[in-house]
């Protein structure tokens, strides 16, 4: 078996710890920013030899992450005999929205409609979009949003594909998370 070690936010919810260690892997715990994960990170292959594999700039994550739409593009095509019209994609990191938009670009072109949504106390992918150029959050941005999986920002590799390839980015405030977990 191969050995995992996930760094994650002290704050990281239970249910998503319990998961990882369900599959064998061992935390790291660090504070909430993602400057204290990257050293982490750094330090744990520094000192073990690890190889570091980034969830979300990875290729092989992007890629991986695809392949939710091209099962959805399937299903719709098969269940409803039609084509998608728009598709909203959350976004932290870029990885699960680059390899779906790639994704999609491939598959349906210029057709579907493709817009990423995020917290908007997590707005970089939206600042980052209207700017032209990629942005981080803030210095006081704390990160305190109930989407704790959309803490981390957009990367040298995720920026160009949501830059070049989405059509808009919206926001959505902590109530209407919480409304729509419900």
């Amino acid at each position: 078996p191969v050995s995992a070690t996930i760094v994650m936010p002290l704050n990281a919810p239970l249910v998503k710890k319990r998961a990882v260690e369900s599959y064998g892997a061992t935390i790291v715990e660090v504070a909430n920013t993602n400057e204290a994960r990257e050293e982490e990170a750094d330090r744990i292959v520094e000192t073990t030899g690890a190889v570091f594999i980034h969830p979300s700039e990875d290729p092989r994550v992007i890629a991986g992450q695809g392949t939710t739409s091209l099962e959805l593009v399937e299903q719709v095509r098969e269940l409803a005999g039609k084509e998608l019209d728009a598709v909203i994609i959350p976004v932290g990191g870029g990885g699960l929205a680059s390899g779906n938009i790639i994704a999609l670009r491939g598959l349906l072109g210029q057709k579907v409609k493709i817009i990423l949504a995020e917290p908007s106390k997590l707005d970089d992918a939206k600042r980052s979009f209207e700017a032209g150029c990629l942005l981080k959050h803030s210095p006081d941005n704390n990160l305190e949003s109930v989407a704790d999986g959309l803490k981390t920002t957009l990367g040298e590799n995720t920026w160009p594909i949501v830059r070049d390839l989405v059509d808009t980015i919206f926001t959505v405030s902590e109530e209407e998370i919480l409304r729509a977990t419900k």
